[in-house]
């Protein structure tokens, strides 16, 4: 099991972070922090450049303004590939996994910067801890996995490298409710086995902020509020403005499902 940092030690800053791409600016000025040992979620309505935000952290948007600071060093221009050797896992919504690989072999690709096996093969077991089910499919092409299973090896696939810092990108998005809150309920799984943080963009907003220590609600590309998931459930305004005509949570949709 990881080891739990002291809280307050920041893993990531942003200092008025503003990207997009091409000429739009998407994402304005933001000032984020994510200390080692939270998760912490991002949300807000369509649109409001959650998405953005955590691509100009990893470097597929363009920066426009401001800092990415990452265990204290300024990494605001450097490409994906470098900031994964520094310990930066990104997991896109979608094209995250190769179909026609077997789930071994995608987790393997995904330990592509590690030269020890036997580090792999620890990282590994470390995977199939998290996700049981995988263990299962090791032999399996991932092409045949079901929706939810596939994003489950895409979020192992990223724990390969034992990232100092986890990006997840609306991973439930497309599964149905009883899939997503099982994958959901997973991140607290994630953080007791490897201690890595997690930032995650998360369109159930309400049953990511009940797991998240903390959370940032985006509206149009601005920080609109921020707080511990608690504090943020109990105002009205925000719940109105980033649930929506949500009536139901997560848990009760699977429930009735």
């Amino acid at each position: 099991m990881g080891e739990r940092a002291m809280p307050g030690s920041a893993v990531l800053r942003t200092e008025r972070l503003s990207g997009g791409y091409g000429k739009m600016v998407i994402v304005q000025g933001i000032d984020f922090s994510i200390s080692r040992g939270e998760i912490v979620a991002i949300v807000g309505p369509n649109g409001s450049g959650k998405s953005t935000f955590l691509k100009t952290i990893y470097g597929i948007a363009r920066v426009f303004d401001g800092k990415v600071l990452f265990e204290g060093a300024d990494v605001t221009h450097l490409p994906p590939e470098a900031k994964t050797r520094m310990g930066m896992s990104f997991v896109p919504q979608t094209e995250n996994i190769f179909p026609d690989l077997t789930v071994e072999e995608n987790l393997e690709m995904g330990a592509y910067i590690i030269d020890d096996p036997e580090k792999i093969r620890d990282a590994m077991e470390v995977v199939f801890n998290i996700f049981p089910v995988l263990k299962g499919f090791r032999k399996v092409l991932a092409g045949a996995l079901s929706g939810g299973q596939r994003q489950m090896l895409a979020v192992g696939r990223a724990l390969m490298t034992r990232p100092k810092l986890l990006l997840l990108d609306e991973p439930t998005a497309g599964l149905a409710p009883k899939i997503a809150l099982e994958l959901l309920d997973s991140l607290k799984n994630i953080r007791e086995e490897t201690g890595t943080p997690i930032i995650i963009v998360e369109q159930h907003a309400r049953r990511a902020l009940e797991l998240a220590d903390r959370g940032y609600v985006l509206v149009a590309g601005r920080i609109a509020a921020e707080g511990s998931g608690r504090d943020i459930l109990s105002r009205p305004d925000l719940q109105e403005l980033f649930l929506g005509v949500q009536k139901k949570s997560l848990v009760e949709k699977r429930k009735e499902g």
